[in-house]
């Protein structure tokens, strides 16, 4: 299954958090941590990738935090993937012109997985990150109104 990594979720959640505040307030991780319930160490860790690739400001001190420094709608959703997790890989025959597959030599697909590859990436330079952390969906509503289900364990 096509899943978005946690960390790119932090990220998201982080920048709409900060997005809500007035221009030039500053949000500690801490204090994104203990709103949406993330944890510390990665939702720290992605606000300083953001903040060496100059989306973010960071601020040191006692009341330090972040603020956004760039315009979101100049950053795609695929830049963001990027920086935060590194170079987008659907299968593992995708990765700079080197496979990990132990079929590799066998293989049918390695074609239209690059090719897959390649739209969901193009897919993904069109959408911007002001766009996405700003949209709604009505089926919001109800995936808040069903109790929280472990999915460990559990078949389809």
């Amino acid at each position: 299954m096509f899943k978005v990594n946690r960390k790119l979720e932090y990220a998201l959640i982080s920048l709409r958090h900060m997005s809500a505040k007035s221009p030039g307030q500053l949000t500690s991780a801490k204090e994104i941590c203990d709103i949406y319930h993330t944890p510390f160490d990665p939702t720290s860790r992605v606000l300083q990738i953001m903040a060496q690739h100059e989306i973010v400001r960071a601020e040191q001190g006692a009341h330090g935090g972040y603020q956004i420094l760039k315009d979101l709608s100049k950053i795609s959703l695929y830049d963001l993937t990027q920086i935060i997790e590194g170079p987008i890989q659907i299968v593992n025959c995708v990765h700079d012109n080197y496979s990990h597959c132990d079929i590799t030599s066998s293989c049918n697909v390695i074609s239209p997985m690059l090719n897959l590859n390649e739209r969901i990436t193009e897919f993904l330079k069109t959408i911007n990150v002001r766009e996405l952390i700003a949209s709604r969906n009505q089926g919001e509503k109800q995936i808040r109104s069903k109790p929280f289900m472990q999915s460990a364990g559990t078949k389809e």
